[in-house]
């Protein structure tokens, strides 16, 4: 009886805390606001300076559309992948994969101006068609694209990686499919995936951290971090610090 009531007691596995090997800040969607972004940047160098680590920034996706500074935004990307007081990650958002795709194929430009594509283009110089649905148009507007757009941001757009781990945590743009194998999934589960997923009361063996699906507030569940909190619309860039067990929200607002 004894045994059997200290074995009901014990711990288990599955309530264990969630644990990081590296000091890691991930930054929610930017959205082409780099003068968030900037600011997020300095306050995380001046943290990472306190916490005495060199850390890891896992940046989780979109950085372009909507917001005003797309191609601010990827510059300052480049910038902080050539610092020297931390490493970077940085993982594709839906949104760059479109800006991708417009690249090589202008079919997908009436969908792509739907989200926030003008906010891009003009940030290259480039405007969008007056008639949205004009296919010759936008084919003109892709080789306007192709022309202005440095080769280094069409490098840092090809090298972005889908997904990262360390420890109990997993790092995506959108989320998993819950009770399907990571190594089973693609991009069209970790850069789209919204209700399965958000409805999961745990949809892997790991904490997914993820962006995609603003929210008013982040979400710090046991095991779901969600940090979009729409920051080209609310003016709120949303961080979280991960350090051992624990968790630590950021923000950055206008």
């Amino acid at each position: 009886m004894l045994a059997a009531l200290k074995s009901f007691l014990k711990p288990s596995e599955s309530v264990r805390p969630s644990t990081i090997g590296r000091l890691t800040y991930a930054i929610g969607d930017i959205h082409g606001r780099d003068d968030l972004f900037a600011r997020m940047i300095e306050r995380i160098e001046a943290d990472s300076a306190l916490q005495g680590e060199r850390p890891v920034i896992v940046l989780l996706g979109d950085y372009v559309d909507r917001g005003a500074a797309s191609a601010e935004v990827l510059d300052r990307i480049l910038r902080l992948e050539q610092a020297d007081w931390c490493d970077v990650v940085v993982l594709l958002g839906n949104h760059e994969e479109t800006l991708l795709n417009f690249l090589s194929d202008s079919s997908c430009g009436p969908a792509w101006v739907e989200y926030g594509a003008g906010a891009t283009l003009a940030s290259y110089g480039v405007q969008t068609p007056a008639m949205r649905t004009d296919p010759e148009a936008w084919e003109q507007v892709r080789e306007e694209l192709v022309a202005a757009i440095p080769p280094a941001h069409v490098d840092l757009l090809r090298r972005m990686r889908l997904t990262y781990r360390d420890g109990d945590y997993f790092f995506v743009h959108a989320g998993v499919r819950p009770d399907v194998p990571l190594e089973a999934q693609g991009a069209e589960d970790f850069l789209w995936i919204r209700g399965a997923f958000l409805q999961a009361k745990r949809a892997c063996d790991y904490v997914v951290v993820h962006g995609h699906t603003p929210a008013e507030a982040p979400a710090n569940d046991r095991w779901r971090v969600g940090l979009d909190t729409g920051a080209y619309a609310t003016g709120t860039l949303t961080a979280m610090r991960f350090k051992g067990e624990s968790r630590f929200v950021m923000d950055v607002r206008v």
